[in-house]
């Protein structure tokens, strides 16, 4: 995070459009008007190649499509007027693949102390190795899984960085509660209950009716330890 506390958050995608719904959305926008900066940026607008080319064949043959390293250095080049080699110096630089390092509360808590973030989205059968051995300070993936590309993956990680950011939730406090989070020792958060108390039988645990602030500490906090026991987590405390 830089001084003034604001953080930067590009995203490079070949469909910046496919984000309009994520901008849309109450915390991004409280983030952006405090000053927070995202923005989506097009991998065709600095192509090399011919009709907008990105990708290419792989070599030893195999199904699917492969982005150039060649399209991705334009790019970065193009966007940030330097050498992408030396771009990961000023900023993190991601590339979101299955591969990568996994997604967590840890890493999500790392990324929102940085002051400048690039997300890089892959797509058909991902990048260049090239592109994340050379341009990439990090690979991260939010899952042992495969997505047809980077897009949805880059929203989670923005989502989860930007609600850590000054100014994004309505109060400060919000965040300071939650699942993995410090607060409760890395474990899931505790269950919530609302009205009606009593629900075709269900009733909500007296303890929560009672007012005894202290109780219902007690309460949520050993909920929260069984729901880490019974993930296979490990409490923090």
């Amino acid at each position: 995070m830089r001084e003034d506390g604001r953080v930067q958050i590009d995203v490079v995608t070949l469909f910046p459009q496919w984000f309009e719904w994520f901008t849309g959305q109450r915390h991004v926008a409280n983030a952006v008007a405090s000053g927070h900066d995202l923005r989506f940026l097009d991998l065709r607008e600095h192509t090399p190649l011919s009709g907008g080319q990105v990708d290419d064949t792989p070599f030893g043959g195999g199904a699917g499509m492969v982005l150039r390293v060649d399209v991705m250095d334009a790019a970065l080049r193009g966007f940030y007027g330097s050498d992408p080699v030396e771009l990961r110096r000023e900023r993190r630089v991601i590339a979101l693949t299955p591969g990568g390092r996994m997604l967590d509360e840890g890493l999500v808590t790392e990324l929102a102390a940085e002051p400048a973030l690039t997300l890089l989205c892959g797509r058909y059968e991902g990048f260049d190795e090239r592109i994340v051995q050379h341009f990439c300070s990090d690979a991260v993936s939010i899952g042992r899984y495969v997505l047809a590309g980077g897009e949805l993956a880059a929203m989670v990680l923005a989502d989860a960085v930007l609600r850590k950011l000054p100014g994004s939730l309505g109060h400060a406090d919000s965040a300071e509660e939650e699942s993995f989070s410090a607060a409760l020792g890395g474990d899931p958060e505790y269950p919530h209950y609302t009205r009606p108390a009593d629900y075709r039988g269900w009733t909500v645990p007296e303890v929560l009716l009672s007012g005894h602030h202290e109780e219902i500490r007690r309460w949520r906090r050993a909920r929260s330890r069984e729901r880490g026991a019974a993930s296979g987590g490990a409490s923090l405390s």
